[in-house]
């Protein structure tokens, strides 16, 4: 810790999303499992949301400062490559549409919506995400990890622990990282 009073500091939340059931999809979720099993702020919350994406939106009117999330992000490196990027908006994926299959909501939907839900109820959306994500192996059916993405989870909680203890990503803007395997 930096100094910082753990009382004076805004809300984070820490969500974990995918679907365990479709390998490396389960990133998020596997991640933020074991960074439960660490200690963290008290201003810190981690939640596995799973799949349950219109339950992340509800749960972020209940108002944080930080959305950390943590998800499998295929963004053309290898296996394992972790990402941290920065969230500038909710990108272009229309309210209306995620609201009709809860169970498959990507990020920016999760993020389109909490902008309607906001605008509805007068709440406020974080000020800072960011996105923790993994490239994954395989995302077809079947439970478990792949060797690679397994071998990054640790290092995904290092990071995830840095922007929570910090208040900042541990690099500047989006930047990928290899996780041994």
């Amino acid at each position: 810790m930096t100094g910082h009073d753990d009382r004076t500091l805004a809300r984070t939340l820490v969500a974990g999303v995918g679907n365990i059931f479709l390998g490396d999809d389960g990133f998020g979720v596997d991640t933020v499992r074991e960074l439960a099993t660490h200690q963290l702020p008290e201003h810190v919350e981690a939640m596995d949301f799973g799949v349950r994406g219109v339950h992340l939106a509800y749960q972020l009117l209940d108002g944080y400062d930080t959305l950390v999330l943590v998800d499998a992000t295929a963004r053309g490196g290898d296996p394992g490559t972790l990402y941290v990027i920065e969230v500038d908006s909710p990108g272009d994926v229309a309210p209306q549409g995620a609201v009709l299959d809860g169970h498959h909501m990507s990020p920016d939907a999760v993020l389109a919506l909490l902008e309607t839900l906001c605008s509805g109820t007068g709440g406020t959306p974080p000020r800072r995400t960011v996105v923790v994500g993994c490239e994954p192996a395989s995302v077809e059916e079947g439970i478990g990890l792949s060797r690679p993405v397994a071998a990054a989870v640790p290092e995904a909680v290092r990071l995830i622990r840095g922007i929570v203890w910090e208040g900042e990503a541990p690099v500047a803007g989006s930047a990928a990282h290899q996780a041994g395997t």
